[in-house]
């Protein structure tokens, strides 16, 4: 082996061990899942498609060689709209992909829903800022 083959099994290895869960464990956090599953192998798969509001089954096709390019890009997408943000987030998280994961863990941002889905609290919980007569 040479030495830049060391070099990119090591990286590799050290974003396999300890990035992904370290910015999985913020991400679930803010999505209100438990944050230990970030370190579990085949679970972290299976909350993150909950996190991005798609069925279980889908962390199958997140594993599958050649299918999983089209399902990791549509997932991008749905983890960025989940946080608020459109296609020029989804974009940074396909091609800068740890940058823009360390963005999205350990900045201020919100989680919004699976897929940016605002929840419903009903009329009771509105807030109208404007209201002169507030309730």
């Amino acid at each position: 082996m040479t030495s830049v083959e060391i070099a990119l099994i090591t990286v590799a290895v050290f974003f396999t061990i300890f990035f992904y869960p370290i910015v999985g464990w913020r991400i679930f956090s803010k999505a209100g899942e438990p944050c230990w599953a970030a370190f579990i192998p085949v679970y972290n798969l299976i909350v993150f498609v909950k996190v991005i509001g798609k069925p279980v089954w889908w962390f199958i096709l997140l594993i599958i060689p050649y299918v999983s390019l089209i399902f990791w890009i549509w997932s991008a997408n749905r983890l960025s709209k989940s946080f608020g943000y459109g296609v020029g987030f989804t974009l940074g998280l396909i091609f800068l992909n740890p940058i823009f994961l360390l963005l999205l863990a350990f900045g201020n941002d919100r989680y919004l829903g699976p897929g940016g889905a605002i929840p419903n609290y009903g009329a009771a919980d509105y807030e109208r800022p404007y209201d002169i007569n507030p309730a």
